[in-house]
Parts: C-alpha cells; sequence; structure tokens
C-alpha cells in the first residue's frame, strides 16, 4: 500500500507529530511524513516510539516513513 502523504512543511512542533497522529488515526500506516521543523525528527521518533512504530529517514528530504499498527500501545 502507499503510503498517506502529510506534508508539515513551515509548521512549528508540536504541529507536525499532531498531523502524524491524525493520519496514523484516519488511515492507519504507513505514512510519509514531511516536517522541516529541526525539532520534528525527535518529537516524531518520540511519537512513534510511544506508540510502537517505526520511524524510518524517507528518500525525500525532511521525511520520515512511519509504519505500525494504530492500536499497538495506546
Amino acid at each position: 500500500m502507499a503510503p498517506v502523504r502529510v506534508d508539515a512543511r513551515g509548521m512549528r512542533c508540536p504541529w507536525p507529530v499532531i498531523r502524524l497522529g491524525k493520519a496514523m488515526r484516519d488511515h492507519g500506516g504507513p505514512v510519509l511524513i514531511v516536517a522541516d521543523d529541526p525539532i520534528a525528527p525527535g518529537e516524531i521518533a518520540a511519537l512513534a516510539a510511544a506508540r510502537g512504530w517505526t520511524a524510518e529517514p524517507a528518500d525525500e528530504p525532511h521525511g520520515w516513513l512511519i509504519n505500525g499498527d494504530l492500536h499497538t500501545n495506546v
């Protein structure tokens, strides 16, 4: 399945992770999130770890690919 794309460029934290959480709730994984806030990678990784999702750097600049079961650790 192709990932759902979330473009959070120009948004400051916590907005990228809020958009990521909404995309996972609405669509499940995988989600490709693109966020250029310097704090976003740490926030994305923390949310993914808290939920039991995987977060891997994507080929796209500032992109992260998130996979996981929506109901893990919720």
